[in-house]
């Protein structure tokens, strides 16, 4: 394929120099360059991203027409690889660490191919190499994994295009749909070993900070991560500030951990310091259902 930035024309003219005047200009100066007319590309660039727990996705993708062509089979063959889109390579970019299909794949950019097939699984491919225009000189021996992927048949779409969806905390799957074929690839973070790593930092800074404390012991009780750090957290928290926020957090944990008897205590203390804390008040109705409920359960 010719690489192209859309349709243009050369409209320059270039004289050939005499033997004297090309002796004479050293180095040789550039010659004129071509004038491009401002038209729209066939396959115009598009770009992605989506966050993903703390992780920035994107695919940086030409996306091609149907325009009456037999695509799968045909305009993009079986059993050949495929960059995915148009013009350059697909680039696949990941902020931090990934999981794949279970395999880590390290932060960084990459060449994203699919190898379709007309009777097995066809493949997506990550290939370190991203300076290829699209399959040109293709290594497979620079691929960084190979996924087997199962098309699903999709609504017509005339435009290749790119989109995630089931978009969570510790994933989303990223679609490549065009045609009437949508191949999907999962995609998992590793969003709980990157949040503790980063509240280890803060705290190593901040370890005084009752706050800090509360919201990164809050965070393993809404994951369910880690009790006993949570409860460390939380401890420490309640001797630099006894309020309701930090009260009920260590109820919810007390709770998780099945020692109702002990949660109900925080529980009532909270719901009585609930006064002094206005960001608290639009709980007091859950605190107080959950109060029951955890009553009900300890005795």
């Amino acid at each position: 394929m010719v690489a192209t930035t859309g349709a243009w024309a050369q409209a320059t003219t270039e004289v050939a120099p005499t033997a004297s005047a090309a002796a004479s200009v050293t180095p040789a100066q550039p010659g004129p360059q071509p004038v491009l007319l401002p038209l729209p590309q066939a396959s115009p660039h598009a770009l992605t991203s989506q966050t993903i727990g703390l992780t920035e996705v994107t695919v940086d993708y030409h996306a091609p027409s149907v325009r009456n062509r037999n695509v799968w089979g045909g305009l993009v063959p079986y059993d050949q690889v495929w960059r995915a889109g148009a013009n350059e390579n697909t680039i696949l970019s990941f902020s931090t660490p990934v999981l794949l299909r279970g395999q880590t794949v390290p932060a960084g950019k990459y060449s994203f191919y699919v190898v379709p097939h007309l009777d097995k699984d066809w493949e997506l491919v990550l290939n370190r190499v991203i300076n290829h225009w699209g399959s040109e000189g293709y290594d497979a021996n620079a691929d960084v994994l190979r996924i087997p992927v199962m098309p699903e048949t999709a609504p017509y779409h005339e435009t290749l295009v790119y989109w995630f969806s089931d978009v969570q905390p510790t994933g989303a799957h990223l679609n490549l749909t065009w045609e009437k074929r949508t191949l999907i690839l999962p995609i998992e973070t590793e969003v709980h070993k990157q949040v503790i790593s980063g509240i280890e930092q803060v705290l190593l800074q901040k370890p005084n900070d009752w706050q800090l404390l509360a919201q990164a012991a809050d965070y393993l009780v809404q994951n369910n991560l880690q009790p006993e750090r949570a409860l460390t957290y939380i401890n420490e928290s309640l001797k630099l500030q006894d309020v309701a926020t930090n009260n009920w957090i260590k109820a919810r944990l007390l709770a998780q951990q099945q020692d109702f008897g002990t949660a109900i205590v925080y529980a009532r203390k909270a719901i009585k310091l609930v006064d002094k804390e206005e960001a608290l008040k639009p709980q007091l109705a859950t605190m107080r259902i959950a109060l029951t409920e955890w009553q009900s359960k300890a005795y």
